[in-house]
């Protein structure tokens, strides 16, 4: 009784937070730095594409309206960044006669046509009443919407749509053809257009008035090598961290490790901030390059987590059947993939589709970054598509057997689980 007691009496003059709180050591300063969200105030590498963009934007600075453009680049090459500060540095410079105003949407979480026009106009409407509904409008009537809140702002309009080859593979160009004659009806405004893509095939896909319209302008950001990499961690390390809180070849290993995924510098700047984090939290001083491929590792399982739950039935099943055949053959054919794929919906009692839709479903999971997809010659031989998983084989297994969805079919858990056997 009387231990209980002062264990209670201890509880009550402490915190659960306490001993955390106590031993940060680690971070001296704000660390959203790491963060791909923050726009740092220098852009390491990056000085030609944003004086390349500055150059475009400076028109409407001079009361013109600028060309528009398109923005090329991989995840992570500072894209979004560089477009983000020279919004920052427009901003500084405009005047009452040439004011500039940048509207920014992403376009994986705003993806159809209706929701990007109507997040667009509600940006210039105060009045509540006065904005357009989050549904049950015609696409038109938002459009029109937009186009005359616009022109009453007399002003010139900067539309930012990051993530735009998303947006178009979705629901086609429709919204870019509207949006690129929009200057045709207006009177007193002028809008411009930065579009920003993973994709560089993505213009494939746009009528070709479309395409002559957005892409006056091009700009391609190519991957960072390691070396940049490394001076981008250490502009902001020497911010965020303590002295004395990474051991010196951390911050060279994310920069080589996100080297080899494209030149990513949100994935090195997450692997940074991720192992200082679990060092801190274990109370440890300095992190160390253990730390950062234990980051690596959790990083790469909550992206495939995240992503495998919000595929479609289908090609989760699909990614199921390519994680059994890789037991047999790390390199796969279509092919080989289809007959694991449509065994494995005869045993839990799905309808297999077309071997040209599977083919179809591999393309959609190389452009996420799931599996690596490539076209192989044979000269006269013909060609064929080879594809490897670019996942956790294991964990990503086991991410779906276990997913509800799948598990919700008739005795579907266990016959995979005999599948894999």
């Amino acid at each position: 009784m009387a231990e209980l007691k002062s264990m209670h009496e201890t509880a009550a003059r402490t915190n659960v937070f306490d001993k955390y709180i106590a031993t940060n050591t680690i971070f001296k300063s704000d660390r959203e730095m790491l963060r791909p969200s923050y726009i740092p105030k220098v852009l390491p590498h990056r000085e030609k594409e944003i004086d390349q963009l500055a150059a475009i934007v400076s028109t409407g600075l001079r009361g013109d309206r600028p060309s528009n453009v398109l923005i090329f680049g991989k995840t992570g090459t500072g894209k979004t960044a560089t477009v983000k500060f020279i919004a920052n540095e427009a901003a500084k410079v405009s005047s009452s006669s040439s004011t500039i105003d940048f509207i920014y949407v992403n376009c994986c979480e705003l993806d159809t046509n209706y929701s990007v026009l109507q997040h667009m106009a509600n940006k210039f409407i105060e009045n509540t009443e006065d904005r357009a509904p989050y549904n049950g409008w015609s696409i038109e009537r938002v459009y029109s919407l937009f186009k005359e809140v616009v022109d009453r702002q007399k002003r010139l309009l900067v539309v930012v749509l990051d993530e735009l080859d998303r947006l178009v593979y979705k629901t086609g160009d429709d919204l870019l053809y509207n949006l690129s004659r929009i200057n045709d009806d207006m009177k007193n405004s002028k809008v411009s257009i930065i579009g920003i893509a993973n994709d560089l095939k993505f213009t494939d896909y746009l009528d070709a008035r479309v395409k002559s319209r957005l892409g006056e302008e091009r700009i391609v950001f190519s991957p960072y090598d390691a070396r940049e990499l490394s001076d981008i961690l250490g502009v902001r390390a020497d911010t965020v961290f303590a002295p004395g809180a990474l051991n010196e070849d951390v911050i060279p290993l994310c920069a080589a490790l996100a080297a080899q995924e494209h030149g990513d510098a949100r994935r090195a700047l997450e692997m940074l901030r991720v192992a200082a984090e679990s060092a801190e939290r274990e109370g440890r001083k300095p992190v160390t390059t253990e730390d950062v491929m234990k980051a690596k590792n959790k990083i790469e399982l909550d992206t495939v987590t995240e992503t495998v739950k919000t595929l479609p039935s289908q090609s989760k099943m699909l990614l199921l059947s390519m994680t059994i055949y890789s037991e047999k053959r790390r390199i796969m054919t279509t092919g080989d993939i289809y007959d694991t794929y449509h065994n494995l919906c005869n045993s839990v009692g799905i309808l297999p589709l077309t071997q040209r839709r599977i083919g179809d479903l591999i393309s959609e999971l190389d452009m996420l970054g799931i599996v690596r997809a490539r076209v192989r010659s044979f000269g006269r031989g013909g060609r064929t598509k080879e594809i490897e998983l670019s996942v956790p084989l294991n964990e990503t297994r086991e991410l779906l057997v276990d997913d509800e969805l799948l598990s919700s079919y008739k005795n579907a858990r266990a016959k995979i689980q005999t599948t894999l056997i």
